[in-house]
């Protein structure tokens, strides 16, 4: 899109890029409103202290029950001129993560999702910002203790991989992956630390039987 398409089509009130993510995930989840969604009281920019605007939390049923988290903020939301048409746009990527749940967990309710997913992604998002370095596929770091600190938990580690169904699409501000993190077990961890396998190999491990790498809390073996 050209600047003068982005003029004529949006105004400064609009959301050019939140509106993308929306008809992205419209793909998957045809009526758009999510079960739930956690927004930031103060922005980021307004000197909150979360970089995200907000998680989007949809329920999944069936044979492999699940909350699918998308983030709102790593990439270029709001109406802006000179991003238009960028290489990528904001830090070129939106953080999802799918946890896996027990079909007695369902239904939910608001009090009832899980807020700890959200938290590791404001705190990814807040390194990126503070850091100035950001993720891409096949990325992975040590969460230095579980991923769900109050969990008794083997998922010490984060995988990043492009979100199995959302992938990558194209807003008018630039293109954006959706890396979804996967939770990963010290021994897994290891296996990439040292190069004894690749983030490749190990998505390709994980993924069997698992089509949507759920991460499961109560997992203990290594997929190796």
């Amino acid at each position: 899109m050209d600047l003068e398409t982005y003029k004529e089509t949006f105004d400064v009130d609009d959301s050019p890029g939140w509106t993308a993510i929306d008809e992205g995930l419209q793909r998957f989840y045809p009526e758009v409103e999510p079960d739930f969604h956690f927004g930031t009281i103060i922005s980021y920019a307004l000197g909150g202290p979360d970089p995200l605007d907000g998680v989007s939390v949809y329920k999944r049923t069936g044979s492999s029950p699940h909350l699918h988290y998308v983030s709102y903020g790593m990439s270029e939301l709001h109406y802006n001129e000179e991003a238009v048409g960028g290489q990528v746009s904001g830090w070129g990527f939106e953080f999802t993560f799918r946890l896996k749940l027990q079909e007695e967990d369902m239904p939910l309710s608001d009090g009832d999702v899980p807020i700890w997913p959200i938290n590791l992604m404001q705190n990814l998002g807040r390194y990126v910002f503070q850091s100035r370095q950001w993720f891409e596929d096949g990325h992975f770091i040590p969460a230095n203790g579980p991923i769900h600190a109050d969990a008794d938990t083997a998922m010490v580690a984060l995988l990043m991989v492009k979100d199995p169904e959302l992938g990558s699409i194209e807003t008018p501000h630039g293109p954006i992956d959706f890396l979804q993190l996967v939770g990963l077990t010290q021994e897994e961890f290891d296996l990439l630390r040292h190069k004894k396998s690749s983030a490749k190999e190990m998505a390709a491990a994980l993924s069997n039987g698992n089509r949507l790498l759920l991460t499961d809390l109560d997992r203990r073996q290594s997929v190796f």
